[in-house]
């Protein structure tokens, strides 16, 4: 398993994962709204002058099989970044392979790398394979909001494969 940047040849790539991740969404109830992203917006917000997000790519040999979507945040009063995890996919027949573990040992790489004090991100309630991941991996929940997690996992923890 390997993990790569995306690069602005991966556009329509990354389209077909948010794509498929929103599906899953919709499959568990999480999302019920209209796309509104297309790949001109993707060139133009990750790829352009000031990119707005970043993406991992986890990869077998033969094709690309998971993704992250990140961004930085900064906190004015730790004096610090973290990164803001928006999206974790891995294609459904290739789950519990290691993809996922390596998209978030990557990201903690990167955390670190950055002086960045944590990962964030949100999840939802009806996503239990998720969840019992994210516990695996040592992430807290620190909020609940009706359906909704709020997970914070500081960079360093050891991650279960």
């Amino acid at each position: 398993m390997k993990v790569r940047n995306a690069t602005p040849d991966d556009v329509p790539l990354i389209f077909s994962f948010i794509k498929k991740k929103a599906e899953f969404d919709r499959n568990i109830g999480a999302f019920n709204g209209v796309l509104r992203v297309t790949e001109a917006k993707i060139r133009q917000t990750i790829f352009g002058e000031l990119p707005f997000a970043y993406v991992l790519f986890a990869a077998t040999s033969e094709r690309e099989i998971g993704f992250a979507l990140y961004g930085f945040r900064y906190s004015s009063f730790a004096g610090q970044p973290s990164i803001w995890l928006d999206d974790l996919y891995v294609n459904e027949d290739m789950r519990s392979q290691g993809a996922g573990a390596a998209l978030m040992s990557h990201l903690a790489q990167i955390a670190q790398q950055n002086n960045c004090t944590h990962l964030a991100w949100n999840a939802d309630a009806r996503n239990t394979r998720g969840l019992s991941f994210y516990n695996r991996l040592g992430a807290e929940i620190t909020e609940q909001k009706g359906n909704r997690f709020f997970l914070t996992w500081i960079p360093g923890t050891k991650i279960e494969r």
